[in-house]
């Protein structure tokens, strides 16, 4: 979802400035109602949902021998960084799931409150928190199977914190899935010019170009933070449609999936040789829409 981390440092990479940026909040508070409106300003957001759902279940079943096929994702315990009303937070809970969203603006938290209210089911497996992803960290390391970061790491400002604050709380082998936008030429004119400026499909200055992810420096900083990168698939948006699609060009948007290394000590605080548990299962990934 779209979020509004700015990401200062944790313990023991400390800083004291505050990890949300005002200037965001302001961007996304006045979207914070409409969050559930298919046909508004979230419209392709929503329709993500028909791939990158797909794309977290399938891979998750594919590195597990025992789920339940009504079920798939039932015991995965799931963080939702960044989840804005609960876009996805909601789908992977009906999978099973059971959902921490986090999201720094207490808006978009009580929206997503509210959705999941009317449903019992949902009510039970997902706890919403107005929270930053550092205090998560502080209260839960190593608690989750699960990260998934949509549509967030071209909103932070440090990208590397952010990740290894995903590490800490991550338990070994869990996985980390995450969709941003690459920055070539090609996402200025189509993710900025046409998406926001002409056609609308995002609200105008939700996205500054400098700050997309090419994803050969996403992959270094994940593999150089104790993950290994097992999937990266290119995704496109077909506006006249409204509807996403795998591709193999990743210069558009592209979805990542990582998993942790199964070594002890990988957050870099001791120098003591870790064993490596080299048995990482590989996942490719489904790429039914």
């Amino acid at each position: 979802q779209l979020s509004l981390f700015r990401l200062a440092a944790k313990r023991p990479f400390s800083t004291s400035h505050s990890s949300v940026d005002s200037e965001e909040i302001k961007k996304f508070q006045l979207l914070a109602h409409k969050w559930w409106d298919e046909e508004g300003e979230y419209s392709a957001l929503h329709s993500m949902n028909d791939i990158r759902v797909p794309f977290i279940r399938d891979t998750l079943m594919s590195m597990s021998d025992n789920y339940h096929l009504g079920n798939p994702l039932s015991g995965v315990k799931i963080l939702d960084v960044g989840c804005g009303g609960g876009l996805l937070s909601e789908p992977l809970a009906r999978l099973g799931a059971s959902v921490t969203g986090i999201d720094p603006l207490e808006d978009n938290i009580r929206t997503a409150d509210r959705h999941k209210s009317f449903d019992p089911v949902l009510a039970k497996r997902i706890q919403y928190k107005s929270s930053s992803l550092e205090e998560i960290v502080e209260e839960s390391m190593e608690t989750f199977d699960v990260i998934v970061a949509s549509e967030v790491v071209e909103h932070v400002a440090d990208l590397e914190t952010f990740i290894k604050c995903c590490s800490q709380v991550l338990k070994p082998e869990g996985s980390l899935f995450i969709t941003t936008i690459n920055r070539t030429q090609l996402s200025y004119v189509l993710g900025i010019v046409v998406a926001e400026k002409i056609m609308g499909i995002v609200p105008e200055g939700t996205h500054e170009w400098e700050k997309f992810v090419p994803p050969e420096e996403l992959e270094h900083l994940l593999e150089s933070n104790g993950f290994s990168v097992k999937t990266v698939n290119g995704m496109l948006y077909n506006p006249l449609w409204g509807s996403w699609s795998w591709m193999e060009s990743t210069s558009l948007n592209y979805a990542v999936h990582a998993v942790k290394s199964g070594a002890q000590g990988q957050s870099g605080l001791t120098d003591a040789p870790a064993e490596m548990d080299i048995q990482q299962h590989s996942a490719t990934a489904g790429t039914a829409g």
